[in-house]
């Protein structure tokens, strides 16, 4: 039923409960994960002191490190049987989640309901938010 799931990831303690989740829906028939995490691009604009140089540096890091824990996810995932793929993209979170469910048609999203910034969620709506109102496939909301 659910072949093929969308997994975003931010790496907080909530999207990692929604990994014990994800896992225990293989033997709801789950075969591929997908597993895409977003460089916030907007967090990437910080005051003048910075230069372009050092701003590219940032997001080269926060990249290498994004792919170093993806990767470990999909390791976990493969060793119970699971094959997956890791997505890193740059962008505004929800909006980069979305295009991932479309290009990649997945069965469903599974999500964690609280990121790394609540403050920041409280005041600006969640990623979680975002997606559960805009996905076209059904979205499982893992609570902290």
């Amino acid at each position: 039923m659910f072949q093929k799931i969308l997994y975003p990831t931010d790496f907080s303690d909530t999207s990692k409960k929604a990994l014990e989740y994800l896992l225990r829906l293989r033997e709801a028939g789950a075969r591929e994960v997908v597993i895409v995490h977003v460089v916030d691009t907007r967090s990437l604009h910080i005051p003048e002191v910075y230069s372009l140089l050092d701003l590219s540096r940032l997001g080269e890091k926060q990249e290498i490190s994004a792919r170093e824990e993806a990767d470990r996810i999909a390791a976990r995932l493969n060793e119970r049987g699971i094959g997956s793929r890791v997505r890193i993209e740059k962008g505004i979170p929800f909006r980069e989640i979305l295009r991932a469910e479309a290009e990649e048609d997945v069965s469903m999203i599974v999500i964690g309901s609280h990121g790394m910034s609540n403050v920041k969620e409280m005041l600006m709506g969640s990623v979680s938010e975002q997606v559960i109102r805009k996905a076209r496939k059904p979205v499982l909301v893992v609570k902290r």
